[in-house]
């Protein structure tokens, strides 16, 4: 949810330079089922314009026309929509409706807490109740302990008999390609539609721009001894798209030093037994913990075929590896789709 949030604050900042209302809307609690699940947050603006979802559509126009108050006497409310009677998913939404007001200093902030790969915490204060009026509102707490409150009107210190909805946001799913060719541009394009930061390293017989790959954080041109890799992490996951054997084995020697938690090859599934003896060779030392992030070759048995579909693929596969969940067809659930 980091990327949406991060969403509403860039079209917040750009409504407030031009005189726009803001009105922050975050489902806070859910009795039931629901499309989305408390924490997911959109943007009202007093122009009229929606940013971001809450469900899959059916209730984002009752919450913007029950939030004119706020625009009009400035106080946040909280709201419920009951889709037992009105959707497929039967379920009670509260929903927080409160001013939304940016300072400068907040905007810096949360910049530099994105910057350096940080989580962050945000508390919503509120009752359960509909239409229902009072101190509510929402702070959000960065690791160097800024605090920061997204209605300037909200009281902190008089908040001990709300109800309160704790939400950890963790930094932007990075993803980091090894290649440059037709097939990575793909892939770059559709992990940056999920929200994920991507950046791309090329080799230096064939560098490429930024231009190259739409969405991109970065591009550069290295080889595996000499790049300073950083912010490969257990939140990192690597593909390597080269297409060349050698190169791959290189690759993998250099991520032994990282925590990546899923590395993807592309190539056939018999080279799989000689790149990991190729790999016991020079790194007689390597453990089954990091063997067993090796994907090889990557994605899931879909039958794709087309370098989108391939990109598909990988990105569901490590989609899967992210949330912990083995791979089948929802047909298949008789019970609830989430925890």
């Amino acid at each position: 949810m980091t990327h949406e949030l991060k969403e509403i604050i860039q079209q917040a900042s750009i409504n407030q330079q031009q005189g726009i209302q803001n009105v922050l809307v975050t489902v806070v609690h859910l009795d039931g089922s629901s499309y989305r699940k408390p924490g997911v947050r959109m943007l009202l603006s007093s122009d009229g314009k929606i940013m971001g979802a809450i469900s899959g559509g059916c209730v984002e126009k009752e919450v913007q026309r029950r939030a004119q108050s706020v625009f009009k006497n400035n106080k946040p409310k909280i709201i419920t929509y009951d889709g037992r009677y009105r959707l497929g998913c039967e379920g009670i939404l509260y929903i927080l409706l409160e001013p939304f007001n940016l300072t400068s200093e907040f905007l810096i902030a949360f910049s530099e807490n994105n910057t350096q790969r940080k989580s962050y915490d945000i508390t919503s204060f509120y009752q359960k109740e509909d239409e229902g009026f009072g101190n509510f509102g929402s702070i959000i707490q960065f690791n160097n302990q800024q605090i920061f409150s997204f209605n300037k009107e909200f009281n902190t210190k008089k908040t001990d008999q709300l109800t309160t909805f704790k939400q950890t946001l963790q930094p932007l799913f990075r993803l980091l390609i090894i290649g440059g060719e037709h097939d990575a541009v793909k892939l770059c394009v559709q992990a940056t539609l999920l929200g994920w930061e991507v950046d791309v390293v090329t080799s230096i017989k064939d560098p490429k721009e930024l231009t190259n790959f739409p969405g991109a954080k970065s591009v550069t041109a290295q080889t595996p001894e000499v790049i300073e890799l950083s912010h490969v992490n257990n939140n990192t996951a690597v593909v390597i798209m080269n297409h060349n054997f050698t190169y791959d084995l290189r690759w993998l020697i250099k991520l032994q030093e990282k925590n990546p938690i899923y590395i993807g090859i592309l190539g056939a599934a018999k080279r799989r037994e000689k790149l990991f003896n190729e790999l016991f060779g020079f790194s007689p030392d390597i453990t089954d913990d990091f063997l067993d992030k090796i994907y090889t070759p990557a994605g899931l048995n879909i039958g794709a075929e087309t370098p989108e579909e391939i990109a598909l693929s990988i990105l569901a596969e490590i989609l899967s590896i992210i949330r912990n969940k083995e791979v089948f067809s929802l047909k298949k659930i008789t019970g609830r789709i989430h925890d």
